[in-house]
């Protein structure tokens, strides 16, 4: 059984129903799924999961939550090595630009991101709770 971290911050409750969707995922292809947020989890408890899913909305100008998650991703993202991960949020404005770059900071640091991300346009709809059902599944 593969032990699973979900790591999010939510501000309006759109990134938790997404990362209440990974949790069914990974634990409907039994993966143990530990639920965190980003004041809960460091760069030690790491080592303990197979998988991580992380989850942050897009703020301010399309950027991670700036005050607790991106400081908590910061100091576990060179920890990562080796992990399955995936990504997902949401996002009220824009066109999704802050998840291209949070990608493109992990593909340059080498973390293993094992399927396509997903984002919702404010409230996540049936599709995107689906997608993100498929993700807990990838990383189980």
């Amino acid at each position: 059984m593969s032990k699973v971290a979900i790591v999010f911050w939510s501000g309006t409750g759109n990134t938790q129903s997404m990362a209440e969707a990974v949790k069914a995922g990974a634990e409907s292809s039994g993966a143990s799924v530990d639920m965190f947020s980003p004041s809960e989890f460091n760069s030690s408890m790491v080592s303990g999961y197979d998988a991580i899913a992380f989850g942050c909305p897009a703020m301010g100008a399309e950027v991670l939550e700036e005050t607790e998650f991106d400081p908590m991703f910061s100091s576990v993202e060179g920890s990562l090595s080796g992990k399955k991960v995936v990504l997902f949020g949401s996002y009220g404005w824009g066109d999704g630009q802050w998840m291209r770059d949070w990608e493109d900071r992990c593909k340059s640091g080498s973390i293993n991101l094992v399927t396509d991300s997903v984002i919702a346009n404010n409230a996540p709809s049936d599709d995107d709770l689906e997608n993100c059902t498929a993700l807990g599944r990838a990383i189980a």
